[in-house]
């Protein structure tokens, strides 16, 4: 079984405060882009993962968790070798692991005919990860509270994306989204607002244009990550307007309005041996044909 993860932008991001679990309440407005990661599923005796990042092949990887999680409540003794092939920047505020883990639990569901509904496969993915509900689906969301409460929206008038990824010493990358949740105080905090207005604008048809996007870690990301500033003032540079963190970064995106502009972005962008990809929406119905729908 072959399949396609694709990697989320976070349109909004807004953090409304702290949760007695220890969490945070969110308010999100989401959307899958066509940059994703190449899995392969093949029934086996246990549960094992081929990746080529050799760093992201342990057991600690989302794909082997989500497994063992199926397994465990499905009841099986049924087993499979996942071949990862990594596309998606790994750590960079892209929800790649996520998007594996809910891949290969969509997957997993069908091919070991676990019988698990929407409901159910929600509420696993839960487990793994806050973004992982969501991104069983992908395409255009509104996501609240730690990430199980997923609202589809029709799909956003919004086509071409250019990511840049900084790079980042792995020291401050460690625990980031922790890291980046422990800097921000109650001033951080909204009320969601932004993330509905936005819902509501796409629910209506209008427009979608960058000036309504916000994430609350952009607040304090630069101090997060040294040298953050020189990449955004560099984004602004050839151009871009808006430029956006995704999730907790340190993957930075613009809207660009064609895809010739967004061509110029990112070869003036690798022209400074920075690491800018091209990418556009995906949604659902875009499923790749090569992937026989498994994706």
């Amino acid at each position: 079984m072959k399949l396609e993860a694709h990697a989320k932008l976070n349109l909004t991001l807004e953090v409304l405060g702290k949760r007695h679990d220890g969490y945070h309440n969110l308010v999100s407005v989401l959307q899958t882009i066509d940059l994703h990661d190449e899995i392969e599923l093949e029934s086996s005796d246990g549960i094992s993962l081929n990746c080529d990042v050799p760093e992201l092949a342990g057991g600690d990887n989302l794909v082997v968790k989500s497994a063992q999680a199926l397994r465990d409540v499905a009841g099986t003794s049924d087993g499979v070798h996942i071949t990862l092939r990594k596309r998606i920047p790994a750590a960079g505020g892209l929800g790649g692991g996520s998007a594996d883990a809910a891949a290969v639990l969509e997957g997993l569901n069908r091919l070991w005919k676990a019988g698990l509904d929407a409901r159910e496969l929600s509420s696993l993915a839960l487990t793994i990860g806050s973004d992982v509900p969501y991104l069983l689906r992908g395409g255009t969301a509104l996501v609240q509270g730690r990430g199980e409460d997923v609202t589809p929206l029709p799909k956003a008038d919004l086509e071409w994306f250019v990511l840049l990824s900084p790079h980042i010493r792995p020291e401050h990358l460690k625990n980031k989204t922790g890291a980046l949740f422990s800097r921000l105080t109650a001033g951080n905090h909204t009320r969601g607002t932004l993330s509905h207005k936005l819902a509501g604008r796409i629910r209506g048809g209008g427009d979608v244009p960058p000036q309504f996007f916000f994430n609350a870690f952009d607040q304090v990301a630069d101090e997060a990550f040294p040298g953050m500033d020189e990449y955004r003032t560099g984004f602004r540079g050839v151009g871009a307007a808006e430029v956006i963190l995704s999730g907790a970064g340190p993957t930075l995106y613009a809207v660009a309005d064609s895809r010739e502009l967004g061509v110029a972005w990112q070869l003036l962008l690798q022209s400074r041996g920075w690491n800018a990809t091209l990418t556009r929406a995906w949604w659902p119905d875009e499923r790749s044909e090569n992937s026989g729908g498994d994706s």
